[in-house]
């Protein structure tokens, strides 16, 4: 190869590398400047965060401060909920007290008065028994007796004999 040809090579070389050095040397200024410029965004938005961040503290503690708020209030709930729930057991416990005491009472009035009616209802057969013994007897024996009386009566009154027609009358009566 010849010495004239190398050299022109590594001209064109070496122009290449230069060429490629001063592209490389610009992107990097460039690079540089876009750097610069996000970093005064990035101070911006660092800055935006500080304040957000400030703003999120505020907001945070006043959250934990109605949270608490809220704790107590709920406790106080709870405990208002609790006494009202003893008080309700404690009623109902009266009423439960009340209601088997009158049903209890009530029981025994029923079984007065059950014994009350039994009295009442053994005076009126006792009542009934004597009345039917005291007068209902004396006044079929009375009847009896009239009636033997009106048939001796009708005997003697009639005079003779039956007449043979009658008397078989009477007698398959009393067959």
């Amino acid at each position: 190869m010849d010495t004239q040809l190398l050299l022109q090579v590594m001209v064109v070389f070496t122009a290449v590398a230069a060429i490629a050095l001063i592209i490389q040397a610009a992107m990097l200024i460039g690079m540089y400047k876009i750097a610069r410029t996000a970093l005064g965004s990035f101070d911006k938005l660092s800055g935006k965060l500080d304040n957000l961040a400030g703003k999120l503290d505020t907001v945070a503690d006043t959250s934990n401060l109605a949270i608490a708020e809220i704790k107590a209030n709920v406790a106080q709930i709870t405990a208002k909920s609790t006494a009202i729930l003893d008080s309700t057991n404690r009623q109902v416990v009266r009423i439960e007290e009340l209601v088997n005491d009158a049903t209890g009472r009530a029981r025994s009035q029923m079984d007065r008065a059950e014994m009350v009616l039994d009295d009442a209802m053994s005076r009126a057969h006792e009542t009934l028994a004597v009345v039917h013994g005291g007068i209902m007897r004396p006044l079929r024996e009375i009847n009896g007796v009239t009636q033997g009386v009106r048939a001796a009566l009708q005997y003697f009154l009639r005079g003779g004999r039956p007449n043979p027609d009658q008397a078989t009358a009477d007698e398959e009566m009393f067959i």
